[in-house]
């Protein structure tokens, strides 16, 4: 079956199936759970790259290995971790593309960052990523429902607290971002993203309070109790003032450096191709309404890399 005719077949069956959710849903709770974005993208990744399989492959399709490229690179786009890697494979060894070493790097380090083990065995045969994206790659940002009016007059955020915020959170997050020109309603999405509002969460990589901050970043900002709320939100408000200054207030880009590190953002030029990433980042933008908010230019210099990112989206 055509691509196209399986993902009409599967939209029909989640709406079909979100219908009967919706319906069970409101006997109990008058407002539906809808169908999370995610899952939806990551069924819809995996059906690219099966159909990319079956081009690569000559199975049941003329074998087409540049078709099979463009789609494995649209799902590798979504942040599947497993189309990147079968793309390493394909320009490592010239397999219906022309080889390229260092583009088969790109994607074997894109699908090592997210943990997958045949990847990463591979960085031991190929050096560092390349500086340059592939095109099909050139990044994305997740929409957002409001888009701001120039970069220059960027409205403020309404605040939105969440049902779930404890009420002397929301004060010192409020009182904190007042002080340091950070929106309220991006911390209160990255702590709601992070913790869910728990003070004592606590990460398997270490990331520990309210805003989940790392032992390295809780040095850079000063922090020595993360357990402490005060102390955890201003470390984790100071580290935003210090992106939205670094990204010039882009919510998507400063969500990815949150989740995965200025660095890595820098280095795709946009937001990363990881799964986790694109949800997180996807996530962010939704509860803040807003694709730039206004921020601190003192707080420190530009990206290098903000003259290309901008670029790549035009």
């Amino acid at each position: 079956m055509p691509l196209s005719s399986r993902i009409a077949a599967f939209l029909v069956a989640c709406l079909l199936l979100g219908t009967g959710a919706a319906r069970a849903q409101a006997e109990a709770d008058p407002e539906p759970v809808p169908i999370q974005k995610p899952a939806v993208e990551n069924f819809l990744a995996k059906l690219i790259r099966d159909e990319a399989a079956q081009y690569e492959n000559g199975e049941g399709v003329p074998r087409d290995g540049a078709r099979a490229a463009a789609l494995y690179c649209q799902a590798a786009r979504m942040g599947d971790a497993q189309s990147q890697y079968n793309l390493g494979w394909m320009y490592s060894h010239g397999r219906g593309v022309e080889r390229s070493d260092a583009t088969a790097a790109f994607f074997f380090h894109a699908a090592a960052e997210q943990g997958l083990p045949q990847a990463i065995r591979m960085l031991t045969t190929v050096g560092g990523p390349s500086a340059d994206l592939p095109e099909c790659m050139l990044p994305a940002v997740p929409g957002a429902t409001v888009v701001a009016q120039g970069r220059s007059g960027v409205p403020a955020v309404p605040l939105s607290v969440p049902a779930n915020a404890p009420a002397h959170i929301v004060e010192l997050v409020k009182a904190t971002a007042a002080e340091m020109k950070v929106q309220p309603q991006l911390v209160l999405a990255i702590i709601e993203a992070e913790s869910n509002f728990n003070a004592a969460a606590l990460s398997p990589k270490n990331a520990r309070g309210l805003m989940q901050l790392i032992p390295e970043t809780a040095a850079r900002f000063n922090v020595t109790r993360p357990y402490d709320p005060a102390q955890n939100i201003r470390g984790g408000v100071s580290y935003l003032r210090w992106l939205l200054a670094y990204f010039q207030g882009d919510v998507a880009l400063v969500a990815a450096a949150y989740n995965a590190g200025e660095g890595a953002v820098n280095r795709y030029r946009g937001v990363p191709p990881y799964a986790e990433t694109l949800a997180y980042v996807a996530r962010i933008l939704r509860r803040v309404g807003a694709t730039d908010v206004p921020f601190d230019g003192a707080a420190t210099a530009v990206s290098p890399q903000m003259r290309a990112i901008r670029a790549a989206r035009r």
